[in-house]
């Protein structure tokens, strides 16, 4: 790919959410000066050290501060992260998530970001239920019908909703919605039902979701189209002797690794450099990814070992 035409490298700040945002920043300049982008958390179930929501949507002297302080190293905000259940059925934790998403669209809106990524959620099975409900199969009477009973009570007029408000606060921007098990959209079926509610919302490409549910992420991408607005780059490595005896559905991940018949890793050592060549090509192609933010959360390798390793690999592969 041309320059003009490579997705920009990124990180998602979380791995390092013990660490003050200006030690992190100065590390990645050193130890990792491909990245230019940053992903920062912002709410639901994401550390906030990062991003102070409340204070950076109310004050503009403080909003100033953080991103000069950003800019002075010569980095960039690519997508606040707020992912978490805005449909829990405990509606204390679904408003503050509600409150934190919406929050981070109006604080994009003030700092000209145009990607928020977040997840979809997971609503209860049935009206007073206590807890999320993930309808994964309906293959046995107890399971059937609870997914599309979900969607037309809670998910369709949610994210319609969310997406009338995107809109109005901040027409350019994108919500991209990871692909991730345990929430209502996880594969190309549930994405495209959702993207139907509004044009803001759009998909976070993570292909470590896809590995990990046995799914092409070549294919996925094809299928999804000018709706990928962002990229994880996370990577998987399966354990033959253990995926042969427990499968990809294994309850008990992420611990213990050394039991799992997969886990996260660092780009490249579940895929090679050439994988990832065609996977960033193919994105870049047929979606509006501007940044791939390497996620670390391989159990087997420090971040900060693994952040440069991945970065190196992805600044050859686009």
């Amino acid at each position: 790919m041309k320059d003009a035409e490579r997705p920009r490298l990124g990180v998602v700040t979380e791995a390092f959410a013990n660490r003050p945002l200006i030690e992190v920043m100065d590390w990645l300049r050193a130890s990792a000066p491909a990245i230019t982008d940053l992903e920062i958390g912002a709410g639901g179930y994401a550390p906030t050290g990062h991003c102070d929501l409340p204070l950076l949507l109310r004050d503009a002297a403080a909003r100033k501060v953080w991103l000069d302080e950003i800019d002075a190293r010569g980095l960039r905000i690519a997508a606040l992260n707020v992912w978490g259940n805005p449909l829990h059925p405990d509606e204390s934790i679904a408003a503050r998530h509600d409150g934190d998403l919406r929050g981070a669209v109006r604080l994009a809106a003030l700092l000209g970001v145009d990607r928020v990524v977040a997840l979809a959620g997971c609503p209860p099975g049935a009206v007073g239920d206590r807890t999320p409900h993930f309808a994964g199969g309906g293959w046995l009477p107890y399971l059937e019908s609870i997914h599309d009973a979900q969607w037309d009570r809670w998910v369709e007029p949610y994210w319609s909703d969310v997406a009338e408000f995107s809109v109005r606060e901040h027409p350019q921007l994108l919500i991209c919605l990871e692909l991730h098990p345990g929430t209502v959209v996880y594969n190309v079926e549930t994405f495209q039902r959702l993207a139907a509610l509004g044009d803001s919302l759009a998909a976070n490409i993570d292909p470590s979701h896809f590995f990990w549910m046995g799914m092409d992420p070549l294919a996925v991408t094809l299928a999804i189209g000018d709706r990928a607005g962002h990229c994880h780059g996370k990577d998987v490595k399966f354990a033959p002797a253990n995926l042969a005896l427990n499968g990809l559905l294994d309850r008990r991940w992420p611990l213990s690794p050394d039991a799992m018949p997969w886990n996260f890793a660092v780009v490249g050592r579940g895929h090679d450099a050439s994988w990832w060549t065609r996977f960033l090509t193919q994105l870049k192609a047929h979606g509006r990814v501007q940044t791939v933010a390497i996620e670390h959360e391989d159990p087997f390798v420090d971040a900060q070992q693994g952040i440069p390793e991945a970065a190196e690999l992805l600044a050859r592969a686009r």
